[in-house]
């Protein structure tokens, strides 16, 4: 067998922990390590890429679970890229969504900050201004 790399190497070079590597390892994502005579893991070097393609696609969103449907097929030279597309689409319509949400919650804070700064103007130090009962003054417009 080529020259590979052992689990700490892996995962150092990814910048993953060992126990990712292994669970990555577990539900199918990277193939099968070999295994030395007493037990060590040994990767391929094309397992560094597996790694950090899977770590990427997680931070834009993609869940292992997609990823454990769409890699076999690529891997078994199928084109999943029509698939992969239209999760990522999904991915970023539900990312609007989240930005339009912060945007809403901003201009609230904003509000609420300008309405306590006026209070606090004219409330004594040391006295309570009861800023968070404005809270239950408003219905919140929507959830997170």
């Amino acid at each position: 067998m080529a020259r590979g790399m052992r689990i700490g190497e892996l995962a150092k070079s990814a910048g993953v922990s060992t126990d990712l590597v292994r669970h990555y390892e577990k539900l199918g994502l990277l193939p099968k390590a070999h295994r030395t005579q007493v037990g060590y893991r040994i990767f391929p070097e094309a397992a560094l890429q597996r790694v950090l393609l899977v770590r990427n696609a997680v931070v834009c969103g993609f869940t292992l679970r997609e990823l454990k449907k769409i890699l076999p097929v690529r891997d078994a030279g199928g084109a999943p890229c029509r698939q992969v597309r239209d999760l990522a689409l999904e991915k970023l319509d539900a990312l609007d969504e989240q930005i339009r949400k912060l945007k809403t919650l901003r201009k609230t804070l904003q509000v609420s900050v300008a309405a306590w700064d006026k209070k606090l103007a004219t409330t004594t130090p040391g006295v309570q201004a009861r800023l968070l009962e404005d809270f239950t003054q408003r219905k919140p417009k929507e959830k997170l």
